[in-house]
């Protein structure tokens, strides 16, 4: 027989397959959103098992325990919009200067100036796949001069390898690529100092992906801003110095968590469960059963 295991959040009202309780018969998990390393841990567990199905698009810290012979599904698609959100919420935020507003309210201080406009900025979107493409979506209604970067250079995307050059005049740019060995500390020190001063750099992709002290030795000398949903390290540290840099605006990667994300993720799951049992090919597939 054919089981699965699930979150309580996330479990269909008529699931395809049976829902087990013993980890000898699971063959199709969810992994808990968020959740603790022990939640992938126990995959090792699970002799049958042959799908797991994440919650959340980014699967970096799932490889390492992903058991041979297992297929590994992201949740593309879930949180694209939700992430959109918050990508163009914290650009706006650090542009207008709405973190330093919220700051001055408490002494009362009336900050009142002229602030860079999101219109007419030109913004490097890094990334092409469904969160990038959805920011993509979201900033040009705003009049932005939007510029996509993927992996590799194809119709209305630019390669990787031509970001030292988009960045050079960038008022902007926006993450949200996996991460990878390819992206790790895609944007260093080499890259930040290519961009112009007041430049915002946007992180809602992982915060591995940004050298994090070479972000805070610019944003702190004043010459760019940072708009943070994900750092690393992770939570990050209530001593560390950008908390209490002044162009730095960081929140505590909530980029996917919103009220869309549960109905989203059920659609999925449900899906991915119908097509398990009828034996279809199944969507946002990244990792392969490896042999064993």
């Amino acid at each position: 027989m054919l089981g699965a295991m699930l979150p309580g959040d996330v479990t269909p009202d008529r699931p395809a397959i049976p829902i087990v309780s013993s980890l000898d018969e699971v063959a199709f998990y969810v992994p808990p959103y968020m959740g603790p390393t022990s939640s992938l841990e126990i995959m090792r567990e699970m002799p049958a098992l042959q799908v797991v199905q994440l919650l959340t698009a980014g699967f970096d810290s799932v490889l390492p325990h992903l058991p041979p012979g297992v297929t590994l599904c992201n949740a593309a698609g879930v949180h694209d919009a939700s992430t959109a959100e918050l990508a163009v919420g914290l650009l706006i935020a650090s542009l207008r200067g709405l973190d330093e507003f919220a700051r001055a309210m408490p002494t009362g201080a009336w900050l009142a100036g002229r602030r860079p406009a999101l219109a007419d900025r030109r913004v490097i979107v890094v990334g092409a796949g469904g969160v990038g493409r959805a920011i993509q979506a979201r900033l040009e209604p705003f009049e932005v001069d939007v510029v996509l970067v993927g992996r590799e250079a194809r119709q209305g995307v630019q390669g990787v390898d031509a970001l030292p050059r988009l960045v050079a005049d960038a008022d902007a740019v926006v993450l949200a690529v996996p991460l990878s060995a390819e992206t790790r500390h895609l944007v260093d020190a080499e890259l930040l100092s290519r961009m112009p001063d007041g430049c915002v750099v946007v992180n809602v992709a992982r915060g591995p992906v940004v050298d994090t002290e070479a972000l805070a030795d610019e944003v702190i000398d004043g010459r760019l801003k940072a708009a943070l949903d994900v750092t690393d390290p992770e939570p990050l540290p209530a001593d560390h110095r950008l908390w209490r840099a002044t162009g730095a605006l960081i929140s505590p990667h909530v980029g996917g968590n919103t009220t869309a994300f549960l109905p989203r993720a059920r659609r999925l799951v449900e899906e991915q469960l119908v097509r398990f049992a009828d034996g279809r090919e199944l969507r946002a597939v990244v990792s392969r059963p490896r042999a064993r």
